[in-house]
């Protein structure tokens, strides 16, 4: 009987085995390849362009394909649950607008932002996945100031563009989105400027998501050469969607020797847009590289930013705000990286919060072997207006030097009775006083880096956010 059963577990064993020896290969596609996002997107966004470009796209796929969807496991990830939030099955690429577009021709919230904006040194206009607009002084195009979309500046500017887009700055390697970026971007803004060339008048980029649904991968890329002075504003805004749609926008910013540049960035899109940007500049020897930030739109929005201080006396004021009502979930993920000796960075990041927003700060101060006589500072406050919201908040440093000076601080905390009981008792109304202290809470960010237009429509923005809750 014992040697039956054996025959019998035998011939089990080997129809099993044939069975698997004919089952189809079932194929699983790496995280995050869907009907849309895929190697012949990439493919076909390399139609007419330079083979550097095309190489480049194809390489950053194949980072995209191998490197997974960040989980909350991963420390920087812990408070957004990215896998679960974003629904990349559900989106296709946006699609070209085919030609150029006249004001008039924009959408109508669209054209209010623009109207709001002080004349600027040029414009670029994007909507969805094409530049529809670009226009520059043409003293400062007599002088070598380039500005375009990214696909002409691939073309025309090979000299300039291949040395640096999805190279030192911003390689695909930082990360899922970063590499997803590198492979699909489309349309994108490239802005030059010579050695020695001052701009005194900011460069002016609007950016326009139209559909619910679709996925846009803008591109920002600046170069300041040494001793070259530039102001840079870039706003992104939309209507509310039904449905989800995804901004997933990548910037990389070089300041060469002495440079000075100053780098704005508005976020201002609608209720079920996630957005997802990774920014990373890299300042040389005594060049002057600031930026703020700005978060008041989507559901969800997440940041990525590095500054790397990689010349002796190089500079970097980071500056960031968010506010955030109903259910709004805004991260920011900060790095500050002293490379070399004697370089000064700070970092004020603030976030007031209402109903059940969510925030989350995690910043860290990095400071390399040999980088002496480093001075960095990093302040993370955020003020909750609501029982219900919730912040978190986690800065860190990690010192490799023995000759710096370099602190960290963060505070959350709500409203305080006596500041707004203060404001009653001089017969200002309840909602008038909240929007004071709120108002003033925020504006200290806004007053480190007063660009024209940039305080008066950021604030106007959060006074509205204000009248809402």
């Amino acid at each position: 009987m014992a040697m039956r059963a054996s025959g019998a577990a035998g011939a089990s064993a080997r129809l099993a085995t044939a069975s698997a020896a004919v089952a189809p290969v079932v194929e699983v596609a790496p995280e995050g390849v869907t009907e849309a996002i895929n190697r012949d997107a990439a493919v076909a966004l390399s139609e007419g362009a330079p083979d550097w470009l095309r190489e480049r796209r194809l390489s950053a796929w194949s980072v995209y394909e191998r490197t997974a969807l960040p989980a909350t496991k991963l420390e920087e990830w812990r408070y957004t649950d990215i896998k679960r939030a974003l629904k990349l099955d559900a989106l296709a690429l946006a699609g070209p607008a085919g030609r150029m577009l006249a004001r008039n021709e924009l959408p109508e919230l669209m054209q209010t932002s623009m109207e709001e904006d002080p004349p600027g040194a040029g414009h670029l206009v994007q909507v969805d996945a094409d530049v529809v607009h670009v226009d520059l002084d043409p003293e400062l195009r007599s002088k070598g100031v380039i500005l375009c979309d990214l696909h002409t500046a691939a073309r025309e500017h090979a000299d300039l563009v291949e040395g640096h887009l999805a190279g030192a700055a911003l390689p695909p390697e930082r990360g899922k989105f970063a590499a997803l970026n590198a492979a699909l971007w489309a349309g994108g803004a490239f802005l030059y400027v010579p050695p020695g060339v001052q701009v005194d008048v900011p460069v002016r980029v609007t950016r326009w998501v139209s559909t619910a649904g679709t996925v846009v991968l803008p591109r920002t890329l600046i170069v300041a050469e040494a001793g070259s002075h530039v102001n840079y504003v870039e706003e992104t805004l939309s209507e509310d969607f039904e449905r989800q749609a995804f901004s997933c926008d990548a910037v990389e910013i070089y300041a060469g020797e002495g440079a000075q540049l100053q780098y704005v960035t508005l976020q201002r899109l609608g209720r079920g847009a996630v957005h997802i940007s990774t920014q990373r500049t890299l300042a040389q020897r005594e060049a002057s590289l600031d930026t703020l930030v700005v978060n008041l739109g989507a559901s969800l929005a997440r940041l990525d930013m590095n500054a790397v201080l990689l010349g002796p006396g190089a500079r970097s004021e980071m500056l960031g705000l968010c506010f955030g009502d109903d259910r709004q979930h805004f991260d920011h993920n900060t790095r500050q990286d002293h490379v070399a000796p004697s370089a000064w960075s700070d970092l004020l990041y603030k976030g007031a919060l209402d109903d059940k927003a969510t925030a989350a700060f995690r910043g860290l101060i990095k400071v390399h072997k040999g980088a002496q006589q480093t001075d960095a500072y990093q302040t993370n406050r955020n003020l909750l207006l609501s029982e219900d919201a919730v912040a978190n908040s986690l800065p860190n440093l990690e010192i490799e030097a023995d000759d710096v000076k370099c602190s960290h601080a963060a505070t959350v905390g709500h409203l305080e009775d006596e500041v707004l009981f203060y404001l009653l008792s001089r017969g200002i109304p309840k909602e008038i006083a909240q929007r004071l202290v709120v108002l003033g809470f925020l504006g200290e960010v806004l007053a480190r880096l007063p660009l024209p237009g940039v305080v008066e429509k950021v604030s106007r923005e959060i006074e509205a956010k204000l009248r809402r809750v």
